[in-house]
């Protein structure tokens, strides 16, 4: 492509017949690598006066333009026609497009019909760096190139400027003129006036000066919307579905969009202020000068920064230490009149005023769901702040159900009461809401806060309102995708959770029916008032460590009574083998003669148990020796086999080594009663263990401090999980035992009462799988056999709290599924209002030219259909 390529040997003009002239000109814009000559490449390009040329000279390209060549673009008429009264040529009139900076020839049109300079331009899709005789401007399809590419890849217009002049020369020797300042102007226009366009400001009768605030933002089409989307009678609707129609809002503040303290609003006003998403800013400002001085209500939760630093935020050298947000919590969309600057933190004073001016677009919905990390303070004396504020932003909130939450992510920092009092996974009419809505928004933005930090207030504000719409219109165009996907992963979430709750509620109901019956009177009534004792709060008395040191040492001393070490229950030589194994095991690589001493002991005390066991077991089961001397190689190896390595040989066991052996069926039918038991007092035993090693976690984070006092603790813990590995060993040998005996005894429905316990299944109630939440965390089957309510007195209101839990969990995916069946019909009901609110703005301009009139009805159906095909 250096070269002619397939054009080498071409000497002649192929431009149009009879043409003779040699071909030495090649455009790089234009389809196709043909050679023309001068004229017919003037001639071809009399309506692409932009593509870049290259002149064949010297055995090489050269690049060249169209104005070298004598290209004169005439304004003012179509192309081909001549101008009567042309004004003089502008010959170094700057042109920016996508693929450069053109310096062509420009000649306006002076004719008695002529248009404006600027009109001449808009005419031909070039968009005038002034009003008053341009020299300089930027093609529609660039402005339109950068608009898309800025909120794509955050690329700053200072970025874009000097991409366009490499691209114009990237060797230096003919950089073309600097225009940076012309293009920041004409895309704060671009930007401006599409806004406008969008949202039908071109098609009222009362123009610009009649935008009213927060009407240029794009709107949730899923939230509530009165008179747009909601049915007929929503106003009056149940207790039991009002909270359908309740929106859900959150707030939260960014401090990477900060704004260094240059230029002024009289510098750099904004274009749009309080038309989309930053509120007005004058009015803003003199609320925060009257009502800015009122003191700072410090944390009486944790020690968040947010709050108790508000009032020390170091702000040397910045206008705006970030800004704070209140988004739709839902489906993440910047709410209009909703965005502030922040002059010294995250000041309630600011909060609320962006809080009450949003709240405006929704003051005739009855329920409010506001989430706020740090809601447990904010909230309170919320009304006593409003009523000190301009009456403008008042909210009526006696007719409101307003609840306060703080969002999942951040929940975990708070206190105990407030953790169980804000949360979203116990309220009632939450579904799967988190409330982290505005942390996953500002990955969005985020990227243009090193640009926007050097930015005047009007262009900074302009810029991020830009943004944020487009962030918004992105979600509009997603929603079908969205919803539908979490629809379909919430149906099956929904149907796992009440098959988990319904299977815990009956195991409870069979054993203590009337604490069941209590413990949902109670938390009913807490769901419909929440100032009434929480039932997800622990009842009884806190256990200490020490505590459960007595209680495990007391275990101990009575199985060593009983000549038995480590065990919780009397048990069998089967059990001491599998102890003793282990013990030698932890012997490790150097062990004392005490140590040696102690297990040989115990070691000759097991054998002669088994030696015994094996003469009686003679009498009843004869096949036993054959098979055990089969086993063993010889009877020297009998002999010399460790005593913790000696086969018992059971019937389970010997069908197992010997299928034809025979044994009583009624030893068959005697173990396998046995076993049950066995498996029944091991789940009984792996439940307690895991509720004591729950809350011992528990307690150990809350209030263990200092190296001492955290290995005397992971020594408690130690010696409760070996317990639990225990507990979970026995109950897999006693359900091996039951499967090999079940076809002997004909047993066929065994297997619902003792599932295969996997590694998973080993965990607490309140624990999930690995990256599960609370919101929805799976119950192990083994909280819902037979004996779960077995408890330990001290324990058990942890089933009490487990099982609101596990019916929130169940409540909460099934409002899920009714929300996003609900949204899902209000997305539909709006775009149709929408794209009827559209037909109405045709012809209500009058007086139009014909042209004009045209324009603006095309743009009114166009927009109409865009949503209805939405």
């Amino acid at each position: 492509m250096d070269g002619c390529g397939d054009h080498i040997f071409h000497q002649v003009c192929e431009g149009h017949d009879g043409c003779q002239e040699y071909p030495e000109y090649q455009c790089q814009d234009c389809f196709g690598t043909a050679l023309y000559c001068k004229g017919c490449m003037l001639a071809r390009h009399q309506e692409s006066p932009l593509h870049r040329l290259q002149h064949w000279v010297d055995g090489h390209f050269e690049n060249t333009s169209l104005k070298a060549l004598g290209l004169k673009i005439q304004l003012g008429h179509r192309v081909g026609e001549r101008c009567c009264n042309p004004a003089p040529t502008h010959n170094n009139f700057i042109v920016l497009d996508v693929h450069g900076v053109h310096l062509v020839a420009v000649n306006f049109c002076k004719c008695k019909t002529a248009q404006s300079l600027t009109t001449q331009l808009l005419r031909i899709r070039w968009f005038p760096a002034t009003s008053v005789n341009p020299k300089t401007a930027a093609t529609f399809r660039l402005l339109h190139h950068f608009h898309i590419l800025s909120f794509e890849s955050k690329t700053s217009a200072f970025e874009y400027w000097q991409t366009l002049s490499r691209l114009s020369d990237n060797s230096g020797i003919n950089p073309p003129k600097d225009r940076y300042v012309s293009l920041l102007r004409m895309i704060k226009e671009w930007r401006n006036l599409t806004l406008l366009k969008r949202f039908g400001r071109g098609h009222d009768p009362g123009g610009i000066s009649a935008t009213q605030p927060g009407s240029c933002a794009v709107l949730c089409p899923a939230c509530p919307q009165p008179g747009k989307n909601l049915p007929q009678g929503w106003e009056d609707a149940s207790t039991d579905k009002r909270w359908l129609y309740g929106i859900f809002v959150a707030i939260d503040a960014n401090f990477r969009l900060a704004r260094k303290n240059v230029s002024s609003d009289i510098v750099d006003p904004g274009l749009s202020n309080g038309w989309s998403y930053f509120v007005e800013e004058q009015e803003y400002k003199r609320f925060l000068h009257e009502a800015g001085k009122q003191p700072q209500e410090k944390s009486t939760c944790v020690s968040h920064n947010a709050v108790n630093l508000a009032e020390t935020k170091n702000s040397r050298g910045l206008a705006a230490t970030g800004a704070g947000t209140v988004d739709c919590s839902r489906h993440n969309f910047k709410r209009p009149c909703a965005v502030g600057d922040l002059q010294k933190g995250e000041k309630y004073v600011n909060m609320d005023f962006l809080f009450f001016s949003t709240m405006q677009f929704a003051k005739d919905l009855i329920v409010l769901n506001v989430s706020y990390d740090i809601a447990c303070q904010w909230s309170k004396h919320l009304q006593e702040r409003m009523v000190k504020y301009p009456s403008r932003i008042h909210i009526n909130c006696t007719d409101k159900f307003i609840t306060f939450l703080v969002p999942k992510f951040h929940l975990p920092a708070h206190i105990l009461p407030c953790q169980i009092t804000y949360s979203h996974n116990f309220i009632r009419g939450m579904g799967r809401t988190d409330g982290e809505a505005p942390e996953r928004g500002w990955a969005n933005i985020n990227p243009i806060a090193t640009s926007t930090r050097e930015m005047g207030p009007g262009a900074r504000c302009d810029t991020i309102d830009d943004h944020f719409g487009d962030f918004n219109w992105k979600k509009v165009t997603n929603l079908g995708v969205s919803l539908l996907q979490k629809l379909k992963t919430a149906i099956p979430e929904r149907d796992q959770h009440q098959r988990d709750f319904h299977e815990f509620n009956d195991t409870l109901v069979a054993e203590r029916p009337e604490e069941v019956s209590e413990w949902k009177i109670a938390v009913e009534k807490w769901e419909m008032d929440m100032s009434v004792t929480n039932p997800f709060g622990a009842t009884t008395t806190t256990m200490t460590q020490a505590s459960v040191r007595l209680s495990l040492s007391q275990k101990e001393a009575e199985d060593l009574e009983r000549g038995v070490n480590h065990s919780l229950h009397s048990i069998g030589i089967e059990e001491e083998q599998n102890w003793l194994r282990q013990d030698i095991l932890a012997l490790g690589a150097h062990p004392t003669d005490l140590q040696r001493s102690k297990i040989q002991d115990r070691t000759n005390t097991l054998k002669r148990k088994v030696d015994q066991w094996c003469q009686i077991q003679l009498l009843y089961m004869p096949s036993a020796s054959h098979v055990r001397t089969t086993h063993n190689s010889s009877a020297a190896a009998l002999s010399e086999e460790k005593a913790h390595k000696i086969n018992l040989f059971l019937p389970s066991e010997l069908k197992s080594h010997a299928p034809d052996a025979i044994c009583d069926e009624r030893l068959c039918r005697f173990e396998w009663e046995l076993r049950q038991g066995q498996s029944f007092d091991a789940l009984d035993d792996l439940r307690r263990h895991l509720l004591l090693r729950t809350h011992l976690y528990k307690f150990k984070d809350a209030n263990i401090c200092g190296q001492r006092a955290n290995t005397r603790a992971a020594t408690v813990i130690r010696k409760v999980e070996r317990h639990v590995s225990e507990a979970a060993d026995r109950y897999c040998r006693a359900r091996n035992a039951l499967q090999s005996l079940h076809e002997t005894l004909g047993e066929h429905d065994w297997q619902e009462l003792f599932p295969v316990l996997e590694v998973e299944h080993v965990r607490g109630m309140s624990e999930g799988k690995v990256g599960q939440s609370e919101g929805n965390r799976t119950l192990s089957w083994i909280w819902k056999m037979r004996g779960v309510s077995a408890a330990g007195e001290v324990l058990t209101d942890a089933l009490q709290i487990e099982w609101c839990k596990a019916r929130a969990r169940a409540n909460r995916w099934t409002e899920e599924v009714k929300l996003l069946l609900e949204e899902m019909r209000r997305v539909r009901e709006f775009l149709s209002w929408h794209a009827k609110w559209w037909d109405e703005q045709a012809d209500r301009r009058v007086g139009l030219p014909p042209a004009e009139a045209e324009g603006t009805n095309a743009y009114v159906r166009r927009q109409a259909a865009l949503r209805r095909n939405i």
